[in-house]
């Protein structure tokens, strides 16, 4: 690992219960706990113990999680058809990393434009996780005991007296 890098990722966990109304909320995964992040690819499900809230250091426990994308360091999204880790240019047409759409100004206003066969090339990381990734986005499958509301910390609340 090169020095000064972060052994850090940022897990955003999305709460899938419909009475929570998709919620999602921030944890890290550091130490140890990155290592068991190194190698998995999207779609795979992994035990919660290994993400942590950010304020209180509480694990995740009991819960199950399902990796759905992320990216790295610069903002390049992970793309699930791609293998291995690296950047790779794709020609994509509208989807995953590029919705197929020209916007532009006239006259002060904005005007999108989509045209038919409109495809790019554009870079996209591949579905494993590696060292240069920085955020995963992570899907609850099977749910712990307390709530990613309460592991997560209080919710700022805005009482005015």
């Amino acid at each position: 690992m090169a020095k000064g890098e972060d052994n850090t990722f940022v897990a955003v966990v999305n709460d899938t219960d419909p009475k929570n109304g998709g919620k999602s909320y921030p944890f890290s995964i550091s130490g140890s706990d990155y290592n068991q992040f190194i190698g998995k690819k999207i779609g795979d499900v992994v035990e919660g113990q290994f993400v942590k809230s950010k304020d209180s250091e509480q694990p995740l426990d009991g819960y199950k999680l399902e990796i759905t994308g992320g990216c790295d360091k610069v903002g390049t999204p992970m793309r699930k058809d791609l293998d291995g880790g690296s950047k790779k240019p794709i020609l994509v047409t509208s989807g995953t990393g590029f919705k197929g759409h020209n916007i532009f100004m006239k006259k002060g206003q904005r005007y999108r434009t989509k045209h038919e066969g409109l495809r790019m090339r554009k870079k996209f990381r591949g579905s494993t996780i590696t060292n240069e990734t920085r955020q995963i986005n992570l899907k609850v499958v099977g749910k712990g005991k307390k709530s990613l509301a309460e592991i997560s910390g209080p919710a700022e609340s805005s009482e005015e007296n």
